[in-house]
């Protein structure tokens, strides 16, 4: 049984990555999960002055054992204007300076989706290439275009070639860890 940890790269309370993880992990069994809610997971903007005056929070130093404990990471990242959400960069650059190789070894299921049709792939490319400059592995991808008209909250991914892709995706991934 793996240990693994999933969250969305977004801190919005309606966040529609979140609700793609949270859907992706529904569907796995036999596995030991932590589903992380970034939306309760709020960290100042990082600036080397900050960090000097107030150090690293413990939500930070907690994330970053979670990280390290975890067999494998599902991770969705949302977009804003074809890049990673300042969110998300601005998380992977604290836990990056709370220690370089906080990502060094995983294994990563990455994810991304949007209401658009290309699905948030330049976020997830972007993430791809840092997550790999630290060290993950990303053993997957999957991204979800169009999230409005090919997900339902009851049911899932509903375009069947798509859920496919999903399944299988998530398969390989877990074949891996």
């Amino acid at each position: 049984m793996a240990t693994i940890l999933a969250f969305a790269g977004s801190n919005s309370s309606t966040s529609i990555n979140f609700k793609l993880v949270r859907y992706t992990v529904s569907v796995l069994d036999s596995h030991n999960v932590q589903l992380l809610n970034m939306a309760n997971c709020p960290f100042p903007m990082y600036s080397e002055d900050y960090e000097k005056k107030n150090g690293f929070s413990n939500s930070l130093i907690e994330l970053k054992k979670d990280i390290q404990k975890a067999d494998g990471l599902i991770i969705s990242v949302n977009e804003h204007n074809s890049n990673p959400s300042a969110y998300f960069k601005n998380l992977i650059d604290w836990l990056s300076r709370l220690d370089k190789n906080f990502i060094k070894g995983k294994k990563v299921f990455l994810m991304s989706t949007s209401p658009g049709k290309r699905g948030a792939i330049g976020a997830q490319e972007t993430v791809k290439k840092i997550f790999t400059r630290f060290g993950a592995e990303v053993l997957e991808s999957f991204s979800l275009p169009s999230f409005q008209n090919n997900f339902e909250p009851e049911k899932g991914i509903i375009d069947e070639d798509l859920e496919g892709l999903h399944k299988n995706a998530l398969a390989n991934f877990i074949s891996k860890i």
